[in-house]
């Protein structure tokens, strides 16, 4: 058993197990490949793939197995060259981040600015999903560290740490009906409702808070942008609940924001990264001024 051979085995999993692909990532023929792979398997006794001719279908129960010690020597692989470059200082390197929209908005910049200033040698690369992708990001290290509001506690492989809570808001125009009075939820039930995506920024609190008072959602659009929520509440389309740090008193005049502290639970944010993962100076040093920024905004 090889280096090369584990290498294989998780460029086989990148090309959802395309063995010329994987050859090709691997620089080398796809005879070469299947070689490497058939005298692995025989030392191990047992196939890692299921197959249909020579075509790969999917992992067998040792192949998961193994991969998942194959992704583990390949998180010690780049643990051992953070560990390194902390070692010599290095101040060259990549920053991924996954995110929400909401939190690349609202949240990050002020912490990205001050990160720049320190570390101008580290590319940032940041991309906004849905907390199930980003997490899929981080398992399949293709980002450093996640930052949303859901799912994130429900993975046992993750280290989370919680980084600020926020409320939601309503949004509606100055002359809405909703602008005067107290408001309660069975008000906002009466009216369309504009909000966030299933599995984004706080969408379960909403959901739980009308179930809980046997209130039904009507829905009329889900977005995984406040920007486009608070668009189509312009238009006159419904009542928008957004996370109260997207709205913007000097781009908002035009809306009315209404407090539902005493109605939606708050929503935590939450900063996440891989267990095995071996933090650099400077991740360290970017999750503590995410911190700071958030200890700012609470």
């Amino acid at each position: 058993m090889n280096l090369n051979q584990l290498e294989l085995l998780r460029a086989l999993q990148e090309t959802n197990f395309n063995q010329s692909k994987a050859a090709e990532k691997m620089h080398v023929v796809q005879s070469a490949a299947s070689r490497q792979l058939q005298l692995l398997e025989e030392e191990l006794g047992s196939p890692l793939y299921e197959r249909h001719g020579k075509k790969l279908l999917g992992l067998t129960p040792l192949g998961e197995r193994v991969m998942e010690q194959v992704d583990r020597i390949n998180q010690a692989k780049k643990n051992i060259q953070s560990i390194a470059d902390d070692f010599r200082d290095n101040r060259n390197g990549t920053l991924h981040i996954a995110t929400t929209h909401t939190q690349a908005k609202y949240l990050l910049p002020v912490p990205v600015q001050k990160f720049r200033e320190k570390y101008p040698g580290i590319t940032i690369y940041m991309v906004q999903s849905s907390p199930e992708e980003l997490i899929e990001q981080l398992h399949h290290h293709k980002a450093d560290i996640a930052i949303c509001t859901e799912k994130l506690d429900e993975d046992d492989k993750l280290v989370v740490t919680p980084c600020y809570e926020w409320q939601h808001i309503a949004v509606v125009p100055r002359h809405h009906p909703l602008a005067q009075g107290d408001i309660t939820l069975g008000r906002l039930a009466s009216f369309p409702i504009l909000t966030y995506s299933q599995g984004f920024t706080g969408r379960s609190n909403i959901e739980k808070a009308f179930k809980n008072v046997g209130k039904e959602l009507d829905i009329t659009l889900s977005a995984a942008d406040s920007d486009v929520i608070k668009t189509y509440v312009r238009l006159g389309l419904g009542v928008g609940i957004i996370a109260g740090t997207s709205y913007e008193s000097a781009d908002d005049e035009d809306l009315v924001a209404l407090d539902l502290s005493h109605l939606i639970p708050r929503s935590v944010t939450k900063i996440a990264y891989l267990k095995q993962l071996y933090l650099p100076t400077y991740l360290q040093y970017f999750i503590s001024e995410l911190l700071a920024r958030a200890g700012q905004n609470s």
